[in-house]
């Protein structure tokens, strides 16, 4: 299937093993260190285990099911999208790591998506619950990436550029596969090697926007300095240096590529699609309506959903789910919608993929397509028509990838 095909080309093309080994740094005269953070940050210790000559070791922490068979490098495996005492146990351990280096030392950061909740060593005086309670309710509101991990930086030890700091004076070298839209290193896994142009100011106005819920000493601590992390001009990062690696529009090329290559004309709307995934999906199945084929509509970013219902799903799969809603059943019209990191929120699916009879095979097992949107239960509706896209943990991360093919 020419969909999954197109899927599949955007992920290898942000495979660590083929993107990490032209990015590597000479090794120091002193020590180098190997940390990190993300879904794919396992994989891009492998690849570094396999490509650096010298000895090396390290701490990255990856999600659950993400890891990778490394000797030197430890890889701890924690939850995402809400951490746990794992992640927590590891990332202060991290931090201790990084202390103490010298200016012939090297820090080699392995950086992906996922890291801003793996990464979840809690700023002095907050703790683990504080950190779980917040990150609920991000993922709950529809907060936009951004929004979410100005909120993130302001309650960490590590994240927005702390790490950083603490590993100061040594050279940092930091490796970075984006998952957000605009690729900027201080919004990927809450930028935790790079100096954070948000205050805690913003920080507070996201909370209060969003009408959180939060006990009075989180308040408290985002209204005193402690809170506010260090920012562009800081001496410490004169020796940082941000590799982008691989990136979501590599992606988007890879699959564009192949859709050429099988005869289809590609139109590109870019890789920094935002807004509520329902709402993408009726601007991006208009376009689809108005186009003549044989085309593909390509598309990235990192979409939202504003949960009001109690059912199971992600982000891709909502946009599946009124995608076809919204095409209604058109003939010659398919799409595939899917995390690049193989899992689609919290649940065992990337994705899934939409057919012209969607809708008719739906009805004609009694499920309304409708109901099941307003219930934010797409999971559902998709593993009952057996159209769910289970890859399996990919062990990268570009976000988004979206395809809507018209024969």
């Amino acid at each position: 299937m020419l969909l999954k095909d197109l899927f599949s080309a955007a992920i290898a093309a942000a495979d660590p093993a083929l993107r990490v080994p032209p990015f590597l740094p000479r090794p120091p005269s002193g020590r180098t260190l190997v940390v990190g953070a993300g879904k794919a940050s396992a994989a891009m210790a492998l690849a570094v285990e396999q490509h650096w000559q010298g000895p090396i070791s390290g701490l990255v922490i990856t999600r659950y099911g993400h890891g990778a068979p490394c000797r030197s490098i430890e890889i701890v495996e924690a939850s995402h999208p809400v951490p746990d005492a794992n992640g927590r146990d590891a990332a202060l351990r991290m931090g201790e790591l990084v202390k103490g280096l010298t200016a012939d030392d090297l820090v080699l950061c392995l950086i992906s998506g996922g890291g801003s909740a793996l990464l979840a060593a809690p700023a002095p005086g907050l703790t683990l619950e504080d950190k779980q309670n917040v990150n609920r309710q991000l993922l709950a509101c529809g907060a936009p990436i951004s929004e979410m991990n100005c909120v993130r930086k302001h309650l960490s030890a590590l994240k927005g550029g702390r790490l950083a700091a603490a590993a100061w004076p040594a050279q940092i070298v930091s490796l970075v596969i984006s998952d957000v839209p605009g690729d900027d290193p201080a919004v990927v896994a809450s930028g935790p090697t790079v100096p954070d142009p948000t205050t805690r100011e913003e920080a507070l106005a996201i909370l209060r926007k969003y009408k959180f819920d939060l006990p009075a000493h989180v308040w408290a601590f985002l209204e005193t300095p402690a809170a506010e992390t260090p920012k562009p001009g800081d001496p410490r990062f004169a020796k940082v240096r941000t590799e982008m690696i691989a990136a979501p529009a590599q992606s988007l090329a890879a699959a564009a590529k192949l859709a050429r290559d099988a005869g289809y004309r590609v139109i590109d709307l870019g890789d920094r699609i935002e807004g509520e995934a329902r709402d993408v999906a009726s601007a991006q199945a208009a376009q689809a309506l108005a186009t003549t084929g044989p085309a593909v509509i390509l598309s990235g970013g990192e979409t939202t959903v504003t949960l009001k219902g109690k059912g199971r799903g992600g982000r891709n799969a909502e946009f599946a789910l009124a995608l076809a809603i919204a095409l209604d059943g058109k003939a010659n019209i398919s799409a595939i919608a899917g995390d690049t990191d193989g899992i689609d929120g919290s649940e065992d699916n990337a994705g899934a993929v939409v057919t012209p009879d969607s809708l008719a095979r739906a009805r004609a097992k009694g499920i309304e397509a409708k109901a099941f949107l307003a219930n934010n239960d797409a999971y559902g509706f998709f593993d009952a028509l057996g159209d769910l896209v289970v890859t399996g943990p990919t062990r990268t991360n570009v976000n988004d990838f979206r395809a809507i093919l018209i024969d």
